[in-house]
């Protein structure tokens, strides 16, 4: 993991580091509330290959309320990020009634469909309205 984070940008704290999760969202025309973070430690990003990580303290678990789906984040969350999409994420589960599958990708469609795909690693997809993860909800 230590190779994929050469030559990368990083950010320490909670302030700095979700500025540049936030910057990076907006960047790749993402939705802002995609990853409601706490307690940041470090973000970190390699603008040649789009790797992205991020450390917090303790796991988080938020409810878009938008469309009911409890989604969990792990302490280290890692993906490749390019515009409009997520691809190779790790650290993310979505509740799915008893179980919690990991999210391994998110798509953000081209308007003005206005919905994001979000598809597990065992082949489950699902599309939402992209508001649903706006920085308010």
């Amino acid at each position: 993991m230590a190779s994929e984070k050469e030559g990368g940008i990083v950010k320490k704290g909670h302030e700095e580091g979700l500025k540049l999760a936030v910057s990076l969202l907006k960047k790749f025309e993402l939705p802002e509330g995609l990853l409601p973070l706490a307690n940041v430690i470090e973000v970190g990003y390699v603008e040649s290959t789009g790797y992205v990580w991020i450390v917090q303290q303790t796991k988080v678990e938020h409810l878009f309320k938008m469309i009911g789906k409890l989604v969990r984040y792990d302490t280290e969350i890692s993906a490749y990020i390019e515009k409009k999409k997520i691809k190779k994420l790790k650290g993310v589960k979505a509740k799915e009634l008893m179980l919690w599958p990991a999210v391994s990708e998110a798509t953000v469609d081209d308007s003005p469909t206005g919905k994001i795909h979000l598809k597990g690693l065992a082949g489950i997809s699902k599309t939402f309205p992209v508001e649903a993860f706006a920085a308010a909800q």
